[in-house]
């Protein structure tokens, strides 16, 4: 569901196939599982970490389809993609987002959640899609969004009104740090990142400690997700 190489000191986790990339168990798994991989390496800390994607889509989001099948299943996903921020925000390393196309709900949290978000002009848009599909959005990420996002006005134009926003317009609102004119142009100015923030030579350990430090407040938030009691139509009581 995912592969890893490395280029010099930059670890590339991709998100294979030419799917959307929904979230699921098995699909946040494998995500997990490659970044905890990552952090057993002895170069760790001397390391940075670019999360991209093949196709059309970076990620559409939770797998919905099969959240709907069993109440639990809404549950789980969600237990699953918090623990995998958290393995995120305490990495010892730089991490970056490369969006390779649409970015939605979950998927866009998951992007949001690297230290720098990079993303191709060409294809794609960023979407908080809650609203529309008639979920409420947990309050874990809107913490992120909030510790993400530079312009204020940006937060409820994003959740409010479900804004489908292109790469330029996301760097106009500071949602994302910058834009390319495709998406191996992104990953190229990902990896030039990296590479530029690994020779720094920060103690990566360090790095992360003070990461958590800044997104305190999402970690705390993330604690529990006051939306797991299943998937609603619009108007239903959560």
């Amino acid at each position: 569901m995912c592969t890893l190489e490395k280029r010099g000191s930059v670890y590339i986790l991709t998100l294979a196939g030419p799917g959307e990339h929904r979230l699921s168990p098995a699909m946040i798994d494998s995500i997990q599982s490659t970044v905890r991989r990552i952090k057993l390496d002895p170069t760790t800390s001397s390391s940075a970490l670019i999360t991209t994607a093949q196709g059309k889509f970076f990620s559409n989001g939770y797998d919905l389809a099969w959240a709907q099948s069993i109440q639990s299943n809404f549950q789980l996903m969600s237990l699953k993609l918090r623990s995998l921020i958290s393995d995120l925000i305490s990495l010892p390393m730089p991490t970056i987002a490369a969006i390779s196309g649409h970015a939605s709900a979950a998927g866009l949290i998951l992007a949001l959640s690297h230290d720098y978000v990079l993303m191709r002009k060409d294809r794609g848009f960023l979407y908080m899609s809650e609203l529309d599909i008639g979920l409420k959005i947990p309050a874990w990420f809107m913490a992120i969004i909030k510790s993400k996002v530079g312009k204020p006005m940006a937060r409820p134009e994003m959740v409010l009104r479900t804004a489908k926003l292109t790469a330029t317009e996301a760097v106009e609102k500071g949602i994302i740090d910058a834009a390319y004119d495709s998406a191996e142009e992104t990953v190229r100015a990902a990896v030039d990142l990296g590479e530029e923030l690994v020779n720094k030579k920060w103690n990566g350990h360090v790095y992360a400690q003070n990461r958590v430090v800044m997104l305190r407040e999402v970690l705390d938030e993330m604690a529990t997700d006051e939306t797991v009691d299943g998937f609603t139509s619009t108007g239903s009581k959560l």
